[in-house]
């Protein structure tokens, strides 16, 4: 019997009765680990008779330890317990939603994104969840890549890391390229569909992304990895952690590099990070400091390809051409590059003040600096301000830098009380100031014409103020939970813009935002329930809304009343739910199809639009070893009413297109994916992952022309003002296992796009009429056909 191998398995909840995934089960001689699965279930094997010291933990929660005599296999099930002063989440739970949020969302483990981080931007491990769709400038998801929740672009999708605002200030988009291999320090992610809870910063308007860096782990580590692949894509990452010294103190740190050459030609990426947090706890207060840093420097690939190139065969590299940087002698300029340093510092301090009150506040600074570069064939002199030697050499062929230099600061708080278990409310917000400035510089030109040397060509000083507070409560009557929500939002803006006499002058812009939200919810039982809920969110202009218009063309804030419904449910065998939308926008900020000279949307309002759908997502775990996941959303995305004007360039004259209803650009009408996951052997799967996304136009005129106008026939490659529809296929293995003195090593292969699909995932289009004909000029960026990265790490 001495000799005979036993087993102990069981389940980890909290005391609601949740299963925790990623919970923590060892035991301590001999040395065993394992973590908990997608329903809270471990398993410990080969242990023979005798006692055991067993413990259970999971972050936010206090652990539980047990002595347990094995003389044959066991059940031992624990509940945890939450632990507020050490959970590090007050200061995110303030912005997020939980089980019983009319809200619709999906929350993401460290152990979900490890599975998929090969090396690929962010965006990229958040490509199975709901209504997503993820693009890459370079076309395989390194450097530059672009995502949209519900068709809306980043700069309506509100990112906060520990929550604090992470969006540009001004262009609200969130450039992740910027802080490269963020995943590999993040313990979480919820991702919220629709206006959501209130949260800091902009953006929060058709979703918000909501990251958790490193929080607290017991016991030290170190984790060296590597990936490597195909177009010379190379990922190294050392992580490490001191785990809870003296009971008292943490330190985590993260050194990362990632290269690639890129798909499409010339569009490599060259991005360093480094990750370093320091935590005190104490009896009734957590302090942590974290200081994270990117170095990016990426070839310029936002333009895309022309249609009429990307649709020859004919053409060697027909799915690859960049034409930046190319030069008037047939040479690539070597520094077409975007280059830019981005530096994070936040102090973050959590206090439970009482059994029912809780307090959590941040102090935060980002510092970044940087530039894009580029060679310039032949441009006019004048456009620098300066006048040309003489009335034959107007021009010149030249390279210039336009720099951003900006600083970001401010502190967010949150208040939570709870007076008692089935009421809870939250008072919240922020006081951030950002500054940027906007300068431009002659690098060179070739023949000289007297500019002098690094010459200032243009600059534009930016000052932004955002103030918001909010309170939100929760109440439980019986089956019933009701939900409130209020903001009040302020935002100061001084540009430099054009005036009604169309002098560029300093400007201010003050709005003023109030956006409530009230929900219902009913629980069925302690794993499902139904919703439903309405929220109002406003949101302003970007930057280039401003500075390319007047006082009188000055686009309009936006406004969107977002109607929810659903249903979800959490059990052993099957996890999910299914959410109706109807989000309806006043003043909605289309995007045009064009874009500006460094490759960002251009935008115009609309009167009347909206976004309606049913979203569904589930996983089946249809035995141990094997489970099935999927997601899907259908949805009918509108504008009433809308005017487009083409240029006719044979009369010089604008055409007026009217549509009394059209499809909203970048906006695909079904969206899929799924997920087919199987455990041959212990430590080891092998996962299908699939991607559908239906046809979507690049611009806002469901691809109708003019009333007597035709598209040209002239070139049998121009295609449609369309991206077509595209179904990809990835496939991922994973394998982990231990041997002595290392903890685990995990080698894993991804293998992209494994029919070799040829697809594009966004686009631009300048449509014009010419010689009586509609001329479409579009640009489509092509993603990478097959493509594998292979990685290995070793876990101490």
């Amino acid at each position: 019997m001495a000799s005979a191998q036993f087993s102990i398995k069981g389940k980890i909840t909290d005391q609601s009765g949740q299963a925790l995934p990623g919970a923590t089960v060892s035991i301590s001689n001999p040395n065993v680990n394992t973590q908990t699965d997608n329903r809270g279930l471990y398993t410990i094997d080969n242990l023979t008779a005798g006692t055991y010291v067993i413990k259970a933990s999971f972050v936010g929660f206090q652990p539980v330890t047990r002595s347990i005599a094995v003389n044959g296999n066991q059940t031992i099930n624990f509940s945890l317990s939450s632990n507020v002063f050490t959970t590090e989440e007050v200061t995110v739970t303030a912005t997020r939603a939980n089980k019983t949020s009319p809200t619709a969302f999906t929350n993401l483990s460290k152990k979900d994104l490890q599975k998929n981080n090969f090396g690929q931007d962010l965006p990229y491990l958040l490509n199975q969840t709901p209504s997503v769709v993820t693009t890459s400038d370079a076309g395989a998801g390194v450097g530059y890549t672009g995502i949209r929740i519900r068709g809306s672009d980043a700069s309506r999708i509100n990112v906060t890391i520990n929550g604090i605002p992470y969006n540009d200030s001004e262009s609200q988009g969130s450039f992740f390229v910027d802080i490269p291999d963020i995943a590999s320090s993040v313990n979480n992610i919820q991702v919220q569909r629709g206006v959501g809870t209130s949260t800091n910063g902009a953006g929060a308007f058709g979703g918000s992304i909501n990251i958790q860096t490193t929080t607290r782990r017991d016991t030290g580590y170190a984790d060296i990895s590597s990936s490597a692949g195909s177009y010379n894509t190379f990922k190294n990452t050392l992580n490490f952690g001191t785990g809870l010294m003296g009971g008292k103190f943490a330190v985590d740190g993260r050194l990362s590099q990632i290269t690639s050459d890129g798909y499409i030609d010339a569009a490599s990426s060259n991005l360093k990070s480094y990750f370093v947090s320091g935590a005190y706890y104490g009896n009734n207060s957590t302090l942590r400091a974290n200081i994270f840093t990117g170095k990016e420097r990426t070839f310029q690939a936002w333009n895309g390809i022309p249609d009429y190139i990307i649709s020859d065969n004919a053409i060697p590299n027909h799915r690859t051409y960049n034409e930046l940087g190319l030069m008037s002698n047939g040479q690539r300029y070597r520094d077409q590059v975007d280059d830019y340093l981005q530096n994070h510092y936040q102090l973050l301090y959590d206090r439970k003040l009482s059994d029912k009150l809780s307090f959590s506040g941040a102090l935060h600074y980002t510092r970044g600096k940087g530039y894009y570069e580029e060679y310039r064939n032949n441009d006019l002199i004048a456009n620098y301000g300066l006048k040309a030697p003489s009335p034959a050499s107007d021009t010149t062929n030249l390279a210039r830098r336009r720099w951003l230099d900006n600083y970001f600061y401010g502190v967010t708080y949150a208040l939570k009380y709870t007076p008692q278990s089935n009421l809870n409310v939250t008072l919240g917000g922020a006081y951030n100031q950002y500054k940027g400035a906007h300068y431009g510089n002659i690098i060179y030109t070739e023949k000289g014409e007297g500019i002098p040397p690094n010459y200032q060509y243009y600059r534009d000083d930016a000052k932004k103020n955002d103030f918001n507070i909010f309170t939100r409560g929760e109440w439980r009557l019986g089956q019933v939970v009701l939900n409130a929500d209020l903001q009040y939002r302020r935002i100061d803006y001084s540009f430099l813009g054009l005036d009604r006499n169309l002098n560029n002058v300093q400007q201010q812009v003050t709005l003023n935002f109030f956006n409530p939200k009230a929900g219902i919810t009913y629980v069925l039982d302690e794993n499902s329930n139904v919703y439903a809920s309405y929220a109002v969110g406003n949101h302003e202009p970007n930057r280039d809304d401003y500075t390319n218009s007047t006082p009188s063309t000055r686009p309009k804030p936006e406004t969107l009343h977002d109607f929810e419904a659903g249903y979800r449910t959490s059990g052993d065998v099957f996890k999910g739910g299914i959410n109706g939308f109807y989000m309806l926008y006043k003043n909605q900020l289309i995007l045009t199809g064009a874009l500006n000279d460094v490759g960002t949307p251009i935008r115009v309002n609309v009167d009347d639009s909206y976004r309606a759908g049913v979203e569904f997502d589930g996983r089946v775990q249809a035995t141990k070893q094997l489970s099935i996941a999927a997601t899907a959303t259908l949805s009918a995305n509108k504008i009433k009413n809308y005017t487009q004007l083409l240029s006719n360039y044979d009369d010089n004259t604008q055409v007026p297109l009217f549509l009394k209803k059209t499809d909203i650009a970048y906006s695909p009408s079904f969206i899929a994916s799924g997920e087919i996951a199987y455990s041959p052997i212990k430590g080891g799967e092998i996962a299908l992952l699939n991607k559908y996304i239906s046809s979507q136009y690049l611009d806002n005129t469901s691809n109708t022309n003019p009333a007597g106008f035709t598209s040209t026939g002239n070139n049998r490659f121009v295609r449609d003002r369309l991206l077509k529809n595209y179904f990809v296929s990835d496939l991922r293995v994973r394998y982990n296992f231990a041997v002595k003195h290392v903890k685990n090593i995990a080698l894993g292969l991804q293998v992209n796009n494994i029919f070799n699909k040829e697809y594009e995932a966004n686009g631009a289009t300048y449509p014009d009429i010419e010689g009586g004909q509609v001329v479409n000029y579009n640009y489509f960026f092509a993603q990478a056909k097959r493509n594998f990265m292979t990685s290995v790490t070793i876990s101490f």
